[in-house]
């Protein structure tokens, strides 16, 4: 079965207090397969966007979400789209409206996988918010929630990337350890994207180039092949491209710059 970046139903929860955002644009509470999506005309449409990303074909998932609506969790679907672009600010607004609208609806298992998406986005722009961000996805989620969980521990990589003194190289090691025990193995693509920024920010060209090589083998299949896209633009190495929304060139460009970024800040702090 192919994963669609879903997890599994949600219990009920008490939910800490946030501020809401204005809503702005992306995706299920309980999440299942796109087979038996099929029998609900919004959650359908979301598979198909779902899958047109998965493929790579942006154009495709983007046009999509006008038609899904908060059945469909279009905000959520956007937010997913727009952070393999790196579009960064458009999927944190998208994100921070989901959560708006899943607490309007009283959805405590939306707003977890939401908001672990919203830590994961700021994670590569701002590591204090993201640092915030991280605390209150550990708050939403149920103790049973291992994905969610696990995800939320790579978005902290991603927070301390490029730093000497968090261990992100160990600390990843043991993360593809649990990974593999808990036998999710679709989380292992994310784990090396962090990894990815890590060592593009310090510079380590050979560990990146085996990242890249390994999400190269990771998605073989064509499936979530942006990924290594994303690896390779954050060294500036080379890669065919996917159909991105607005080009290969912008995509790699933005991706370079959040490393540029990460390295100006770490050096100013040190």
């Amino acid at each position: 079965m192919i994963m669609l970046f879903s997890f599994t139903c949600f219990t009920t929860v008490p939910r800490p207090t946030r501020t809401s955002a204005a809503p702005a644009n992306p995706g299920p509470g309980c999440s299942t397969s796109h087979r038996r999506a099929a029998g609900s005309p919004p959650k359908a449409r979301r598979s198909l966007a779902n899958l047109a990303r998965i493929s790579g074909d942006f154009p495709a998932a983007l046009a999509a979400v006008p038609t899904l609506g908060w059945k469909g969790r279009h905000h959520r679907v956007a937010g997913d789209i727009h952070w393999p672009h790196a579009n960064l600010d458009q999927a944190i607004a998208a994100f921070e409206a989901a959560l708006a609208e899943s607490e309007h609806h009283d959805a405590p298992g939306e707003l977890a996988l939401t908001q672990v998406r919203l830590a994961l986005a700021t994670a590569f722009t701002d590591p204090a918010r993201a640092h915030d961000e991280l605390a209150l996805t550990h708050q939403y989620l149920p103790l049973d929630q291992r994905a969610t969980t696990l995800l939320a521990h790579i978005a902290a990589l991603v927070k301390d990337a490029g730093g000497t003194g968090a261990d992100v190289p160990g600390r990843a090691h043991e993360l593809r350890r649990e990974i593999t025990d808990a036998g999710l193995a679709w989380l292992t693509r994310f784990l090396e994207i962090a990894l990815a920024f890590h060592h593009a920010i310090r510079s380590d060209h050979a560990d990146l180039a085996e990242i890249v090589d390994r999400i190269h083998t990771l998605t073989a299949t064509g499936d979530f092949a942006y990924f290594t896209d994303i690896a390779a633009a954050m060294g500036a190495l080379p890669h065919p491209t996917v159909h991105w929304l607005d080009g290969h060139h912008p995509v790699r460009d933005r991706w370079r710059a959040l490393v540029t970024t990460r390295r100006a800040y770490l050096n100013a702090s040190s």
